[in-house]
């Protein structure tokens, strides 16, 4: 049987509900790689990756929005700890052009529900970001103005949790306008930092659910998957040194 599992960060100070979340999402994945057995780790949780990565050999997913430190350095660095040296670690899930196409979709139908025109209307992608590392504000921006490009939208930003631009500091949306989260999963980021950060810019517009809730997600994750895109592709090389941060 082949093997996979999916990686995400977690949350240090609470692992168990990124944990079983995560642990939830490889079961939807699952159901659309029939012969395969997909299993989920947290990095936040103290040996997750070694007892999910107990096959001699098998493909790593990392479900982060970027390719930076933590899919290029740590997670092959913490397989290697835990003696799993025969697993591939793929491209991570922000990275994926499927997702990227996904994001478009997404916007279109939002849009279509609310009867509002692309043209009378705006978008901000809400990000992370990074004070280390360009790479996670270049991924944001560049699906942003993929969005716009695919729907002819009046405008569409990329702004930020962790740098600038920042969330709480955007001008000029209304009404028409929404917010897509640049986020695989519903953590405090999206449940708590994003809304703080929007009540504080004054934005009017609509916010959507984070793209990793996405119903079409579990059957993206299995494609790539089986695809087996390893790390460093050049879909998302943006000019990353060993040394930078996620």
């Amino acid at each position: 049987m082949m093997q996979a599992v999916l990686i995400a960060h977690g949350q240090p100070s609470d692992p168990g509900p990124a944990a079983q979340a995560l642990t939830d999402l490889a079961a939807r994945v699952s159901l659309h790689l029939p012969g395969w057995s997909v299993t989920a780790a947290t990095l936040a949780e103290p040996g997750a990756l070694a007892r999910a990565t107990q096959a001699p050999q098998g493909r790593a997913y990392p479900l982060f929005m970027a390719g930076g430190w933590f899919t290029r350095i740590q997670i092959p660095a913490r397989l290697a700890e835990a003696g799993a040296t025969g697993w591939q670690v793929l491209e991570p899930f922000g990275c994926d052009p499927a997702l990227h196409a996904l994001s478009s979709a997404i916007v279109a139908r939002a849009l279509s529900d609310r009867g509002i025109a692309p043209a009378d209307a705006a978008l901000l992608l809400a990000a992370h970001g990074s004070f280390k590392s360009p790479v996670p504000s270049r991924i944001a921006a560049r699906v942003a103005a993929r969005i716009a490009a695919d729907l002819g939208l009046g405008h569409a930003e990329a702004a930020f949790i962790d740098q600038s631009p920042q969330l709480s500091q955007v001008q000029g949306f209304g009404e028409n306008d929404l917010c897509l989260p640049f986020f695989a999963a519903e953590g405090g980021h999206v449940t708590e930092d994003i809304p703080a950060a929007l009540e504080t810019a004054g934005f009017r517009g609509r916010v959507l659910p984070p793209l990793g809730l996405a119903p079409e997600v579990p059957a993206l994750i299995a494609a790539a998957i089986l695809a087996g895109q390893p790390v460093c592709a050049a879909e998302c090389r943006f000019g990353l040194s060993a040394g930078q941060g996620d």
